[in-house]
């Protein structure tokens, strides 16, 4: 079968900005000139009004027959991201990851089992907006972990810059403590706690050293495709650019098993020298950090595609 040159475009939907229904989302922009200059497609998506339900309104500038397209911007709840990809199939288009691949990256509870010898233990209980679960049932859930200190969190983020209130719990066994911090963790997330309250064992984690022994980024993302390593970035949130990069074949294995074909895991050096997965998510909802290089992110979604032309003001060379 020949491939047009239609189907070979790689072709990104980009949150718009909300003041500005006809540019990208400022937070996104850079990305999006560089995807242009590699003879990419750039369509906008009104998030505000994904997320309020009209996939309609939100896709109001996207032509029909936009063929296979990566979603690039803001997180999306899974129910939502479904709603929009059953939009786009309306229209003659499908999201290059599906409603079922984005879910299972993008929530704890559907990547969990598959890295669970990589990562801390892990127990989790549906929970509705606003109403912190009981504490008998958190203790219950408690008593699936290890004794000790734990993260408190939801399917997808945790408030780590709200670390003593709403994040770190010392004891598992403080069963007051537990549900004030989750309590507070579940007021502060409002309308965007996503599926419910997990609790992570606590892992104590260091920077990893250079060779030059400088301190560097402590925890970092890596971007796969189709089960490839091919980014490794500091985490959005490292004041330090300069990675360490670890063994990923274990990684790779889990992200293999895993079976969706963006994803990015973050990766921490626990005290004992052991690299450990402190988060995994879908590639297109995860932040690329201030001064990554573009060029090669870009790329990313251009494999198994045709090759995106070099930028003349860019020394790399295509995939």
């Amino acid at each position: 079968m020949t491939t047009t040159t239609e189907d070979a475009t790689v072709t990104v939907l980009y949150c718009r900005d909300p003041l500005n229904e006809r540019r990208v989302d400022a937070h996104f922009a850079a990305e999006a000139r560089q995807l242009r200059a590699a003879g990419g497609r750039v369509l906008l998506v009104d998030h505000d009004a994904l997320l309020a339900g009209d996939a309609e309104r939100a896709l109001a500038r996207v032509p029909d027959g936009p063929g296979v397209v990566w979603y690039r911007g803001w997180m999306v709840p899974a129910d939502r991201y479904g709603v929009l990809d059953a939009a786009l199939r309306r229209r003659g288009g499908r999201l290059a990851v599906g409603a079922q691949e984005y879910r299972r990256a993008h929530e704890l509870p559907g990547w969990y089992e598959t890295f669970a010898g990589l990562t801390p233990a892990s127990a989790w209980l549906p929970a509705d907006t606003g109403r912190t679960p009981d504490p008998l049932r958190l203790t219950a859930l408690a008593a699936g972990l290890p004794p000790g200190a734990a993260v408190v969190k939801d399917y997808v983020k945790s408030r780590k810059h709200e670390w003593d209130e709403a994040c770190y719990v010392p004891d598992l066994g403080d069963a007051a403590a537990l549900h004030r911090v989750v309590g507070r963790f579940v007021e502060l997330q409002e309308e965007f706690l996503a599926g419910g309250v997990v609790l992570r064992a606590f892992e104590d984690f260091v920077a990893p050293l250079t060779r030059e022994g400088t301190k560097a980024a402590a925890e970092v993302r890596v971007w796969w495709r189709d089960a490839s390593p091919r980014l490794v970035t500091a985490h959005p949130d490292s004041p330090v650019a300069e990675v360490v990069t670890p063994d990923l074949a274990p990684v790779r294995e889990a992200v293999e098993a895993l079976g969706c074909p963006f994803v990015t895991t973050d990766l921490a050096l626990r005290a004992d020298g052991v690299w450990r997965v402190v988060e995994v998510g879908d590639g297109q909802v995860s932040d690329l950090r201030h001064g990554a290089d573009l060029d090669a992110f870009v790329r990313i979604l251009a494999a198994g595609q045709a090759p995106l032309r070099t930028p003349s003001a860019s020394g790399t060379t295509p995939l």
